[in-house]
């Protein structure tokens, strides 16, 4: 059985680690694991209702009400929040972890096309998935989750996200143009389709060449199609030569914006990339495509 310790319970909730220890104190509902060190931990039933917790105590309810609750009762009110509220994002990133960790293909779909219906799906992309796949980390790669469930949740997304991406209107003859690749041992591409939703909903004509693409076909990929700008993901540590030898290649195409962006591996990995440009998150990256008008 998988189990979660404070840090993750923390950043799976948005509960800090001094309220859980408050609440372990006073009410019943909450009574950590411990391990023969005295270090406590939580089940994936506790987090389940945790999760919960964390969104009926968002939307007014008290915890002292909350501790004399029914599991049942808990899951009744937050059902109600969910359709029948204007919830905050918050409480529909903390479904959507619900319904990854019981793999819930069906309500996860359901959380998703209410949003789409009340906010549209640019919105829906930006203010639930992207923070939630940043929260759970499987944006950067951080191991918050078991990897089965990234994977099932990754791959539901990511249809999601092509099956919108193909609804998008083809862009004009004159558009911007702009390439997106993952480097060699770049395998985490739910951040590089979100930027392809993004680029094509702004009408730019949009090359995707996905993962993995060696970094010595970089120069003749971008001879060959001419962008106005590239975007590439960096998840994965470099090593200091490996990081020399990819700057040799932009260093070809130095007249081309390059916009990176990832974990904590891609802040200022390129040091000496004079086109680079370290964007932090869609906010930026709209911000940029913006500044390059549609003629």
């Amino acid at each position: 059985m998988e189990t979660y310790s404070t840090s993750q319970i923390e950043v799976l909730t948005g509960i800090s680690a001094h309220k859980l220890r408050i609440w372990e104190r006073r009410y019943t509902f909450l009574k950590p694991m411990r391990t023969e060190t005295n270090i406590r931990y939580y089940t994936p039933d506790q987090l389940t209702k945790l999760l919960n917790v964390s969104i009926l105590t968002r939307n007014g309810y008290r915890i002292s009400k909350i501790d004399k609750m029914q599991d049942n009762e808990i899951n009744e009110n937050v059902i109600d929040i969910l359709i029948n509220g204007t919830s905050e994002f918050q409480d529909e990133i903390n479904a959507l972890i619900l319904h990854m960790m019981d793999y819930n293909e069906k309500e996860f779909n359901n959380i998703f096309q209410r949003s789409i219906l009340r906010r549209g799906f640019l919105s829906t992309i930006m203010d639930i998935i992207y923070p939630f796949l940043n929260q759970i980390g499987i944006l950067w790669g951080t191991n918050k989750i078991i990897i089965s469930q990234e994977h099932f949740m990754s791959n539901l997304i990511r249809q999601k996200i092509i099956t919108a991406i193909d609804m998008l209107p083809m862009p004009l003859d004159n558009a911007p143009s702009i390439a997106l690749f993952l480097l060699d041992n770049e395998d985490h591409e739910i951040g590089l389709l979100l930027t392809y939703f993004i680029a094509k909903n702004l009408g730019w004509k949009v090359y995707y060449f996905g993962q993995r693409v060696p970094s010595d076909n970089i120069q003749s990929m971008a001879e060959k199609v001419q962008p106005d700008a590239m975007v590439t993901l960096i998840i994965n540590p470099r090593s200091k030569s490996e990081i020399s030898q990819i700057e040799q290649v932009f260093s070809t195409i130095s007249h081309i914006p390059l916009l990176v962006s990832g974990g904590v591996f891609s802040k200022n990995i390129f040091e000496d990339c004079s086109q680079c440009v370290y964007i932090d998150g869609p906010q930026d990256l709209i911000k940029f495509l913006k500044s390059k008008p549609i003629k």
